[in-house]
């Protein structure tokens, strides 16, 4: 299952116009990116629950997924009970769509199955638990307790909760008798108290949850320096710099006059202006457009957003609110299971 629910308060003013796992990361939206990881590893029966600009997910990835729509939201663990019956009676993955990781899902479900217990907690080694909620353990890797977003003097762990879980369907039968529900205040103290065994596996691949702007310059910038292993479009035209085109030709459009110091990424139908500087990190969204003059350094232009001539962009971000209508998925659907 993949949480598509939340509203993204932290991407705001990016998430008036959008839904938070539809925001691009470099050549496709956050989501995508977690779909093609779920396939790379066998998960071809994927649910998404819906709630904020719902059709947006539905127009974009259409008969590759099911969906469930919250009228209201039921909370990080009630949407995934109302998917109880997609999953029937097998273990299932629970993992965030605004999740940027290559984590090796395989070996989550191995640890999983290999552990017995009811469910098995992905989690990563953080510099500053201020962040996150971290999670106690004992020598066996059995969680024993949490603390949400500790000081750094205070915190017993650092190992911060990436949201990535697999659950045995048992998991249901510790949830309280209301709609919403969540993992950390409403599930997880349950299974402490009744002593139901559950455990936590360390990943060392990257993860990044984009829960802000800053986390979403971050980890688009990683992305672009081959931090984590992503599908990505784009033939490398001079070191560091990649660009997306259809039909290919020698410059793309960069022209004789462009200065690049890469890395840079640039999508497709990108239209560049004359004398432009580009000092990387840089990503150009397809259909973006760089007025002539335009001076970029470190910055993300998103799908078709006009850059005007003789700007100066520096550790920006910049985008429109027509983002999603440049978003193109990248292959046809393909059906799976239900």
């Amino acid at each position: 299952m993949v949480l598509a629910a939340g509203l993204g308060t932290r991407l705001r003013p990016l998430t008036y116009e959008i839904t938070k796992p539809m925001v691009p990361v470099l050549d496709r939206p956050v989501m995508e990116h977690i779909i093609d990881l779920l396939r790379r590893h066998g998960f071809d029966e994927v649910i998404a629950n819906l709630h904020y600009f719902p059709d947006t997910i539905r127009a974009y990835f259409g008969e590759q997924l099911s969906y469930r729509f919250e009228p209201e939201l039921l909370g990080t663990a009630g949407g995934v009970r109302a998917c109880a019956e997609f999953f029937g009676g097998e273990s299932f993955l629970v993992i965030s769509g605004d999740a940027l990781t290559d984590i090796d899902l395989t070996a989550l479900v191995a640890r999983h199955r290999s552990a017995g217990g009811i469910a098995t907690l992905a989690v990563k080694r953080v510099e500053d638990t201020r962040e996150y909620g971290v999670v106690l353990h004992d020598g066996d890797g059995r969680v024993t307790g949490f603390q949400e977003k500790p000081e750094p003097a205070e915190a017993l762990s650092d190992l911060g909760n990436c949201g990535i879980y697999v659950f045995e369907p048992s998991i249901f039968e510790h949830f309280p008798a209301r709609p919403f529900v969540d993992w950390a205040t409403d599930v997880f103290p349950v299974l402490l108290e009744k002593q139901v065994p559950f455990h936590i596996h360390e990943i060392h691949e990257y993860w990044n949850d984009i829960g802000s702007l800053g986390e979403l310059r971050a980890g688009t910038f990683d992305a672009l320096r081959g931090e984590l292993q992503l599908e990505v479009e784009g033939r490398e035209v001079s070191p560091g710099v990649l660009v997306v085109e259809d039909p290919p030709s020698d410059g793309g459009p960069l022209h004789v006059d462009t200065e690049i110091e890469g890395p840079a990424w640039v999508g497709r139908d990108v239209q560049i202006g004359a004398r432009v500087r580009l000092t990387g990190p840089i990503v150009l969204g397809d259909g973006a457009r760089l007025g002539d003059g335009a001076q970029l350094r470190e910055s993300i232009v998103f799908p078709g957003t006009d850059v005007a001539a003789k700007s100066i962009l520096i550790g920006a971000i910049a985008g429109h609110s027509g983002i999603l209508e440049s978003l193109r998925p990248r292959r046809a659907p393909a059906q799976t299971g239900s």
